[in-house]
């Protein structure tokens, strides 16, 4: 529990921690200490954040946190805040509200606790991690994130071929392939891909929208895993 000196009343604080896309050794001293004070940690999938607590001996209380029960626990969560918790917040994989869950939850917080501590422990993130080795201009570039299944798909991927800036966006395995030929219709030029980033597997696949179509006729083993697609201007 946290205690503000002057007042001598419990302050809670939510960190909102990073943690590794692959790899586990991609973690911050700052984000191990976090998650070893802590009174307790909000994951995307418990199973997965159990692994990484696993490899560096810490041992916490955990709770599910998906997009299905995000809102259902912000009064929860909000309550934990109040009576002075530290409470940590983190996603399968990255930085939890960039494609994945913590966005509203965090809003909610800031309407309900404004005066909450809430910080970020910066670390891991896959769309950061692929622009770095992309080798395409990246001072300016439009997030996406997974563009709609099906609903307002089509307009989407228009304008997407409307931009002058490259564009980065997540996809999986089961529609890469569909990307890709959508993307052919469109007359896109040049993509990048970057698959399974810090992982045993990661590979760069570059170039015009067929060679990549190619590559991956050639290699069917290669659409497995998730994605990060950099949509050249």
């Amino acid at each position: 529990m946290n205690i503000e000196p002057s007042t001598g009343l419990a302050v809670g604080k939510l960190s909102v921690v990073a943690t590794p896309i692959g790899n586990l050794e991609d973690i911050t001293l700052r984000a191990l200490r976090t998650l070893k004070e802590c009174n307790v940690i909000y994951a995307e999938d418990t199973r997965v954040i159990s692994k990484l607590l696993a490899r560096y001996e810490i041992k916490k209380p955990l709770q599910r946190l998906d997009a299905a029960t995000e809102m259902k626990k912000a009064d929860e969560i909000t309550t934990r805040l109040e009576d002075g918790e530290h409470v940590v917040l983190v996603s399968d994989a990255g930085t939890p509200g960039i494609s994945d869950p913590g966005a509203r939850l965090v809003g909610y917080i800031r309407l309900q606790l404004p005066n909450i501590i809430i910080e970020a422990i910066p670390g891991p993130s896959a769309l950061t991690a692929a622009l770095s080795i992309a080798g395409i201009d990246s001072a300016g570039f439009t997030f996406l994130g997974f563009l709609p299944h099906k609903k307002g798909r089509q307009t989407a991927l228009s304008k997407i071929m409307e931009s002058e800036i490259p564009i980065v966006l997540y996809e999986s395995p089961h529609r890469i392939v569909k990307l890709l030929k959508e993307l052919e219709t469109l007359k896109a030029s040049r993509v990048i891909i970057a698959r399974e980033l810090t992982k045993v597997h990661e590979e760069i696949i570059s170039g015009t929208v067929a060679d990549v179509q190619e590559y991956f006729a050639m290699h069917p083993e290669a659409v497995r895993g998730e994605f990060v697609v950099i949509i050249a201007p």
